[in-house]
């Protein structure tokens, strides 16, 4: 006789583990099928985010910009030091370290709270009225569970360039670029996207020659354009090479290097020579060999389950959440996402306002947004103001030595109404929360210039922006 569940979760990232959790706490039976194994060979909870992704890539981010600190920017602060030595292995020992906490982590909030781990590939076989059938095979003996209510949760991987073989030793996606044994002295990069960039960065910092190749003409074009401009000015200065409009042709490994053929913008020729590429060009859906199909289930033309507003799929009780479906492919929008379909079986109604989930790059500066930017709210014909105010004129900025960027409001020009924040800033991940508050409460500018913010901190720039807004900046 099969197990029978409420809900059956499948994948275990920041999307399936939250969701399982949520359903769990409102009294469900739940279930999780998870079959990630790390190269050590042992099942992990957590996903892509916790094991190749979020998670490491912010830990190496650490590490290297501590290094760079270290060997170039300490002397400002009359601090000095000799020869400073790169321990790579250690370095990644923490990296791994961090991520195996974090997984063990998960774990114990399975246990606690009460959370089968079907440890497996899950696969849909059938479905009746009453229930969805699922077969669970790979690590035991193959075994099919049922449930009122399954939750498709499987997120992405790297999209790869056709006729690119990735070993994850020479030419490498996110995964491999996480676990290079040696600093190489010339990397190449194909994508200037986040991943490209926070790990472009990461070796950078590090010691390598760092050249990025992007496809688009555009640098940063979902950014707003001022903090494209200003990121674009940063990087460069920096020493990221990076190279718009390209358009990438043969490229060519060997057991020690890669070149890359690729025509510039301007049509030309080129050849660049590496001792390691990086190939970060996007992501696509991990919607394979999943069974859709018995359960009367087809992903769309670019691999996404389809699925409305509440993401419910066209099939009775079966939802799908996070990279697998629409929307931007962040964690935390998958667990808001896991949250809201927990609740709606448990027969709530929640929401979630897409335009205020933020987004982040983790590079130096740190860039975040929320809500519009200023040319798309100019497109629609929106009448807008916008108030923006300097780091360099931040104390606390000044004196953590990170006076880059800037902060940027943007609000209704009738009503006052905060449409959009734009951060390139020490610390903007953080800072970018105070504008999703406001803009969930429907703020206006004037509010957060009306909150009085702790001095010094970068937070006041938060409030200067805003009283930007309205061209009465006290600082500026």
């Amino acid at each position: 006789m099969s197990k029978e569940f409420d809900v059956v979760v499948i994948g275990a990232g920041p999307g399936g583990y939250i969701a399982a959790i949520r359903a769990a706490q409102l009294g469900k039976s739940v279930a999780c099928i998870e079959s990630w194994k790390n190269p050590a060979g042992n099942l992990k909870l957590g996903g892509t985010c916790l094991n190749v992704g979020c998670i490491p890539s912010k830990a190496l981010l650490a590490s290297s910009e501590e290094f760079e600190n270290v060997s170039h920017h300490l002397a400002d602060h009359g601090i000095n030091v000799g020869d400073v030595k790169l321990d790579i292995s250690k370095m990644l020992a923490r990296k791994d370290g961090i991520v195996e906490k974090m997984t063990k982590g998960i774990e114990f909030l399975f246990r606690k709270n009460k959370i089968t781990w079907l440890k497996g590939h899950g696969k849909f076989t059938g479905k009746t009225d009453a229930c969805v059938q699922i077969e669970v095979s790979g690590e035991a003996e193959t075994e099919t569970v049922t449930a009122k209510n399954v939750i498709i949760a499987t997120g992405s991987k790297a999209r790869h360039l056709p006729g690119i073989t990735v070993d994850n030793k020479i030419v490498a996606d996110n995964e491999g670029a996480l676990k290079f044994d040696s600093v190489p002295k010339k990397l190449a990069v194909i994508g200037a996207g986040v991943i490209g960039l926070e790990l472009g960065s990461v070796w950078r910092r590090l010691g390598a020659d760092v050249t990025v190749l992007e496809a688009l003409p555009a640098f940063l074009g979902a950014c707003d354009e001022s903090l494209a401009k200003e990121a674009a000015k940063q990087f460069k200065k920096q020493g990221l090479d990076i190279h718009l409009g390209v358009k990438i042709g043969e490229v060519k490994m060997t057991d020690s290097s890669v070149s890359v053929a690729y025509t510039d913008k301007d049509g030309n020729a080129q050849m660049l020579d590496a001792d390691r590429l990086i190939v970060s060009i996007g992501r696509v859906p991990n919607t394979d060999n999943l069974g859709l199909e018995a359960i009367g289930l087809k992903t769309d033309e670019r691999g996404f389950v389809p699925i409305d507003d509440h993401c419910a799929t066209s099939v009775p009780n079966v939802y799908a959440i996070g990279d697998v479906v629409r929307g931007p492919m962040l964690a935390h929008k998958a667990e808001d996402e896991g949250v809201l379909v927990a609740e709606i079986i448990d027969g709530q109604k929640p929401h979630i306002d897409y335009n205020c989930i933020p987004w982040v790059i983790y590079t130096e500066s740190e860039i975040a947004w929320v809500g519009k930017t200023e040319q798309q709210l100019k497109a629609e014909g929106r009448e807008i103001r916008t108030g923006q105010f300097p780091m360099m004129a931040n104390g606390r900025a000044l004196g953590i030595g990170k006076a880059d960027g800037f902060v940027k409001m943007i609000a209704d020009a009738k009503t006052d109404e905060l449409l959009g924040c734009h951060i390139i800033a020490a610390n903007a991940s953080d800072l970018i929360a105070e504008a999703v508050v406001a803009m969930e409460f429907k703020a206006a500018s004037e509010d957060i210039g009306r909150i009085c913010h702790p001095h010094p901190s970068l937070s006041e720039a938060m409030r200067e922006a805003a009283l930007a807004v309205d061209k009465r900046a006290l600082n500026m």
